[in-house]
């Protein structure tokens, strides 16, 4: 029986230094840089958010961020390698609307699920949607747009940045909610939209504020209305759609963070804090500011509640406009 008790002990011993290692171990997260997956090209709104909130990583976790771009199958293929990393907070994911929310109304064999597969860190960024028309465009107005509209049915084209965009299904969204057709016209990116615009080879589209900030500044594209809550600051003279008779139509474009979904709270909690902590810096928030966005910074329970919402919003636009990805 002697012989058991140093055993004992010694186990007890073991379990017991395990314990505080562990505890030790989940203190000093992070202890290697950590690596922000963006599933677009450089330059794009997604990458722009992702480096400004990994470049306070070294200041606000004490560990840099390395940023990847992963781009494809509208950044599918990113999500599913963060989806299935390992869990420890060293990868994550900075994304758009499309990657957390409409590709799994638009993807039938999505290989990853936006709310099952992650764990929210915060929604970050978000920016309205403007309907934007060419110049010589009759109608100036979203009264005379609609008015127009019934009285050539199917004649308007509205391009989009491609099928399941943000702008695509924003205009899906305008059709079923004002009952009137159009054509779509998709393209690979809004920067083509913008030059066909100006071209005059489609008439009107549904672009990302930042994307046609510069023209609509330059006075070479007309804005009709915003989709936005309220009116915003770059186009103070431009009405809502709620002001013109359509309030449920307020649609925002949104970049977001996101962790794998087995991902410890506790660290998830110190990435909301830097991320948030980074977002709400006053060069990132100006920097941010200038191109668009409007800085939300949420936490991840609030996020979360926001994934669901636009998962179950664009999943019913999606089923009843019959749309199909390319």
């Amino acid at each position: 029986m002697r012989s058991m008790v140093p055993a004992a002990a010694l186990l007890a011993a073991a379990l017991l230094a395990a314990v505080l290692a562990s505890g030790a171990h989940a203190q000093a997260y992070p202890t290697k840089p950590i690596k922000i997956v963006i599933p677009f090209v450089p330059g794009g709104p997604s990458d722009t958010v992702g480096r400004a909130i990994g470049s306070k990583f070294q200041e606000f976790l004490g560990q840099p961020a390395v940023v990847e771009n992963r781009p494809g199958a509208n950044g599918a293929i990113a999500a599913e390698l963060v989806a299935r990393s390992e869990p420890d907070g060293y990868t994550i994911l900075v994304g758009s609307i499309g990657v957390f929310s409409i590709n799994a109304a638009l993807f039938k064999e999505l290989r990853y699920h936006p709310v099952r597969d992650f764990a929210p860190i915060t929604l970050a960024v978000t920016t309205p949607n403007v309907l934007v028309t060419k110049l010589d465009f009759p109608a100036k107005t979203m009264a005379e747009l609609l008015d127009y509209s019934r009285k050539n049915p199917g004649k308007i084209s509205f391009g989009s940045s491609g099928t399941g965009s943000s702008d695509h299904l924003t205009l899906e969204l305008f059709k079923q909610l004002t009952n009137t057709a159009a054509i779509h016209v998709p393209y690979k990116g809004g920067a083509a939209v913008v030059t066909d615009l100006l071209g005059g080879q489609v008439d009107a589209s549904f672009q990302n504020l930042g994307t046609v900030a510069t023209q609509l500044k330059a006075g070479r594209v007309r804005a009709l209305a915003v989709t936005a809550r309220s009116r915003v600051a770059q186009l103070p003279d431009v009405p809502t759609m709620a002001e013109a008779g359509y309030p449920d139509l307020i649609v925002t474009s949104w970049q977001a963070a996101a962790a794998p979904a087995k991902t410890p709270r506790e660290t998830v909690a110190k990435l909301n804090d830097a991320a948030v902590r980074a977002l709400r810096s006053p060069d990132v928030r100006e920097r941010l500011t200038q191109i668009g966005f409007d800085v939300v910074a949420s936490t991840p329970d609030e996020f979360g509640q926001f994934m669901r919402t636009e998962v179950d919003r664009w999943t019913k636009v999606v089923e009843r406009g019959g749309i199909k990805p390319d």
